[in-house]
């Protein structure tokens, strides 16, 4: 009699196997949801810029904003403030920012140009943002070259 038993666990082994790889793999997983990401850090490269500049001179600064994603509904926004001195910044041949005010950058390849209205060293902050709350801070020094 003991040797029927012996031969039935044995031949239920594999299906005591099999139920322990079912009863794991259901266990395992969460919720079965998708986990979505909505939120691409981005890095801004910026050419060398002048350290000097004359007054009603221009000088040109080129960016680049690299992100980590590839996101079709990304936008990205501009805004700066000028701390020292007086100039204009602009984008391309656009009309000249206002300061503090948010504007979207149509490219993620784009130069501003900082035009000099003062005869001091001149401060500002270029702020690049995007929809997602990420946020990269520029600082410039322009001492004057009059």
């Amino acid at each position: 009699m003991t040797a029927f038993f012996n031969r039935f666990k044995i031949g239920l082994l594999p299906m005591y196997v099999l139920l322990a790889i079912l009863t794991s793999s259901v266990t395992s997983c969460s919720k079965g949801e998708l986990e979505i990401q909505n939120d691409f850090p981005f890095e801004v490269k910026m050419m060398p810029v002048p350290k000097e500049i004359a007054n009603g001179n221009t000088v040109e600064i080129r960016l680049t904003i690299q992100s980590t994603g590839n996101y079709s509904n990304i936008q990205y926004f501009i805004r700066y403030f000028q701390f020292d001195g007086l100039g204009t910044l602009q984008y391309y041949d656009a009309p000249p920012y206002l300061p503090n005010d948010l504007y979207q950058l149509p490219t993620k390849e784009f130069r501003l140009y900082y035009t000099s209205k003062s005869t001091v060293s001149q401060s500002f902050e270029v702020w690049i943002s995007d929809n997602f709350g990420n946020e990269k801070q520029l600082s410039f020094q322009l001492n004057s070259s009059d």
